[in-house]
């Protein structure tokens, strides 16, 4: 098979991964062409946690898979899950080959799947179009090789760079377009992350709203003396919704759980949590992607300990004035040569909005 169409089966596999972009937390996205004599006769994408990976997907349905290339977005595990080793039900079908876009980084695996696989015969090719399949994955590698989450803010301002009137007011600044855009991204995360000046100000859903079958992302809230209202909407809607707090306040934490939250708390930092243990906690609790949703206060503390990995910011055509409210609060920030430099990633208009992606250099 040519390096072309190699890359071309692969493109439909990650094409298949994304299917499961909203529902595979913890898991990573995975897809599966199984192609022979150029023709595809299989297909598959893992779905949900406990439910089949992708290349059993793509096998449940092809009486004979003898001799078949396996295009696989991830390298076929080797352990015994929740399901059993792929590389096993590939060597039991009888392929004659697997290409693998990239290596399992979770370290139960971390090239074991493809040393079996060449073990029984099989012919293994790994790094077609590895920084595709990379990109789809970045919070299951991040936390599988430094057990963080991958850390994405998002941010919605007006051209002035101003996300509030003086007084708080921000609906909306952005269109109905940037909104439904953010409900995507949300669903992409395995969790939300704000702070509880935010929640005491917008009491907010922090659900994912939209047409399609989606994991609902985990709620996460830092609430440093748990000044959290037990009748705040979170706590009423399915899912988990987490406090994470420093104080050692029993009645408050009792009336919360009692309420529905989980309440965990963690080390402080300068009055405040430990932002660096609470991405520690976080990464425990396998959350892939986070996704900020935050005032100024916290993007300020994030963005000066460095721990958002991409900035999403919605600009929107219109003025706030010099008396609205601001993206970061950095009060270390005096000097020019201190200033905080990103990098712009990509730009595209979103109804008649901007959407600027960056990441820190």
């Amino acid at each position: 098979m040519s390096v072309q169409r190699d890359a071309f089966y692969m493109a439909r596999a990650i094409q298949l991964a994304k299917k499961g972009r909203y529902t595979t937390d913890p898991n990573p996205r995975v897809g599966c062409v199984l192609v022979r004599d150029d023709a595809v006769i299989g297909e598959g994408w893992h779905v949900q946690a406990g439910q089949g990976h992708a290349e059993v997907e793509a096998l449940k349905n092809v009486p004979d898979a003898k001799g078949a290339t396996a295009y696989v977005t991830l390298e076929p595990c080797s352990h015994q899950g929740r399901t059993p080793p792929c590389c096993e039900a590939l060597i039991k079908a009888g392929v004659s080959r697997v290409v693998a876009a990239m290596q399992d980084p979770n370290p139960q695996v971390s090239g074991r799947g493809l040393e079996k696989l060449k073990a029984a015969g099989v012919e293994v090719i790994c790094g077609v179009l590895q920084e595709d399949a990379q990109a789809l994955n970045r919070g299951f590698i991040k936390r599988m090789t430094q057990n963080y989450p991958f850390v994405r803010s998002k941010l919605a301002m007006s051209l002035d760079g101003r996300t509030a009137m003086a007084s708080g007011e921000s609906k909306w600044i952005t269109g109905a377009e940037a909104r439904a855009d953010v409900q995507r991204l949300r669903a992409e995360s395995s969790a939300i992350l704000t702070g509880i000046n935010t929640v005491l100000a917008d009491d907010p859903a922090l659900n994912a709203r939209v047409d399609e079958l989606v994991l609902q992302p985990v709620r996460v809230v830092l609430d440093t003396h748990l000044n959290m209202p037990a009748n705040a909407q979170m706590a009423k809607l399915p899912g988990r919704s987490l406090i994470l707090t420093c104080s050692e306040d029993q009645q408050k934490r009792h009336t919360l759980q009692q309420a529905g939250f989980e309440v965990y708390q963690l080390p402080g930092k300068n009055g405040r949590l430990d932002l660096t243990a609470v991405m520690d906690f976080l990464g425990q609790q396998q959350i892939n992607e986070l996704l900020v949703e935050a005032g100024s206060v916290l993007n300020g503390a994030l963005l000066d300990e460095g721990l958002v990995d991409e900035y999403v910011i919605y600009m929107a055509p219109c003025i706030l004035g010099d008396q609205g409210r601001g993206l970061f609060k950095v009060p270390g920030l005096q000097q020019m040569a201190n200033k905080k430099q990103l990098k712009l990633r990509d730009v595209r208009q979103v109804g008649q909005d901007l959407k600027l992606t960056y990441t820190p250099l």
